[in-house]
């Protein structure tokens, strides 16, 4: 974990959102599943979760939501990189990417590595998504069960508020799914970034409770259901 500046150098509005390019050291910049704590010299009295959706040359693109206060020259204060990513296996041949309620923007800075292992990607979201490579298929959440027969690697994207339909979902074909390898990125507040176990974070597993800020974000499915 590393602390240092960066700086908004752009807005970019993708898919309707708004993403931020920011320029920070190379030791900040977030895998894909990690996340920064950040903040500037607004009145906000918590610094922001920020994940990143792809990588630049100098820095990352954070995917939105990124706090209104943030404009081209703005200078941040960071934190991180912080928690636990994605590790997709080098073995993986079929991996699908899944949005389960939300834009896939977390789930972005998975498809190069994986294509670059030659590796099929689907992405499965109900939202649009822009610049995708021509080598990724998309397809609607609906499509998850016939996928997930398909896929030998899953990556989950989904609000902690909505695990519990995430797991009646998956409940339908566990046959599917089952003995495969699938994470889950859990997206929940994370505003002490693992420093006071505050707690906010909170999620619940079959064994306890876990910390998304320092556990996760991204846990095993089987850890959770």
């Amino acid at each position: 974990m590393h602390t240092g500046k960066g700086q908004v150098v752009e807005l970019m509005l993708e898919d309707g959102l708004r993403h931020t390019r920011i320029s920070c050291p190379t030791n900040l910049i977030p895998a894909p599943g990690q996340y920064l704590l950040a903040s500037d010299a607004s009145d906000s009295p918590l610094p922001a979760s920020i994940f990143s959706t792809d990588s630049t040359p100098q820095g990352f693109i954070a995917a939105a939501p990124v706090p209104d206060s943030w404009i081209p020259g703005r200078e941040l204060h960071l934190r991180g990189p912080l928690g636990r990513g994605f590790n997709l296996p080098a073995s993986a041949r079929k991996v699908a990417l899944v949005a389960f309620d939300d834009a896939p923007l977390r789930l972005r800075g998975l498809i190069v590595p994986a294509l670059k292992s030659g590796a099929a990607v689907t992405l499965v979201t109900n939202l649009g998504s822009d610049s995708l490579p021509d080598e990724v298929e998309v397809q609607p959440v609906s499509a998850l069960a016939e996928i997930a027969e398909w896929a030998d690697v899953l990556a989950f994207d989904v609000a902690c508020g909505n695990l519990f339909k995430l797991e009646e979902y998956l409940g339908s074909m566990k046959q599917a799914w089952a003995g495969k390898g699938a994470q889950v990125l859990v997206r929940t507040p994370m505003p002490c970034g693992g420093i006071a176990d505050c707690g906010v974070c909170a999620v619940a597993f079959r064994s306890g409770w876990k910390m998304a800020c320092k556990d996760g974000p991204v846990f095993e499915l089987m850890e959770i259901f």
